[in-house]
């Protein structure tokens, strides 16, 4: 069944949205695990590109997973 829900719905933006919350899933377990530095880095690191991707309209993570996946907009052509 899990796979007939993922099968074709693999796109670039649904794919960004969960790399941001695996990256963040991340950062909560460096800071439980006592990494303070390297979580609060890697939070900054995810700020600094959500912030140029807001103000520019620009992603470099869109762009690289537009090489490999479809876009959403396309799929629902």
């Amino acid at each position: 069944m899990s796979q007939k829900i993922l099968e074709g719905s693999m796109c670039v933006e649904k794919l960004q949205k969960i790399l941001l919350a695996s990256t963040l899933g991340i950062v909560m377990m460096l800071v439980a695990s006592g990494s303070i530095k390297a979580g609060f880095l890697l939070q900054l690191i995810v700020m600094i590109v959500l912030i140029a991707s807001g103000l520019t309209g620009f992603c470099y993570i869109t762009k690289v997973l537009r090489t490999a996946f479809p876009s959403c907009k396309e799929d629902k052509k």
